[in-house]
């Protein structure tokens, strides 16, 4: 699928029901990159994986973390004029909306935001699902294979495996703030593997999941 549009942010103009956000902070901070990625990369919520003031999932282009060293190394990650640049990534959040400071999202909120998520996800339609962290890690796991009850969400563990979905390869990562050199080696191992590998035969259609 060719999508007709430039927009780095928000590419498909989804509008959540927005919670009530600091006064520093953006409504929301949609998914950003390449629209036709092969590697959808997914947090939690800005107050996890943030950006909630630059409204870039991960706070891309803020300053270098291991992820955005990691994105480097692959080639999916570059700057220009306008800012970070994606090229066959995409980044995206599943609890989209900020909150204010010290406010923990609950079930429901999560629940909410579920469809808008999912809407981005198919519309991506990516081969390779790169859930970060514990809870983007179950809610991907649950919702795009048939192994949540025999997998143990051990992140350490977890990080830089690949897990056959449905239609995808997932490939969770422990939080970044939790890199040490030897998962920063491993996932840079793992990416470096999967591109060099004919990784788009893992593909499935998209739009028949869930």
């Amino acid at each position: 699928m060719t999508h007709l549009t430039d927009r780095r942010s928000n590419p498909f103009g989804l509008t959540p029901p927005f919670d009530r956000s600091d006064e520093s902070a953006v409504p929301a901070v949609f998914g950003y990159g390449d629209p036709n990625a092969d590697f959808h990369v997914i947090g939690d919520r800005p107050g996890v994986h943030g950006g909630s003031t630059s409204g870039i999932p991960f706070a891309l282009g803020r300053r270098e973390t291991p992820l955005t060293s990691l994105l480097r190394s692959v080639d999916f990650l570059s700057d220009d004029a306008d800012g970070p640049h994606l090229d066959d990534c995409f980044l995206s959040y599943i609890h989209m909306c900020t909150l204010p400071a010290g406010t923990e999202p609950t079930a429901d909120s999560y629940a909410r935001l579920e469809r808008f998520f999912d809407a981005e996800l198919r519309a991506v339609n990516a081969h390779v699902l790169v859930p970060i962290g514990r809870r983007a890690t179950a809610r991907v796991v649950e919702s795009y294979t048939t192994r949540r009850t025999r997998i143990e969400l051990d992140m350490d563990a977890l990080h830089a495996t690949e897990i056959r979905g449905r239609g995808f390869l997932v490939v969770p990562l422990a939080d970044p703030d939790r890199w040490d050199e030897s998962l920063v080696a491993r996932a840079s191992d793992r990416f470096e593997s999967i591109l060099s590998s004919d990784y788009r035969q893992t593909k499935g259609v998209a739009t028949t999941v869930g």
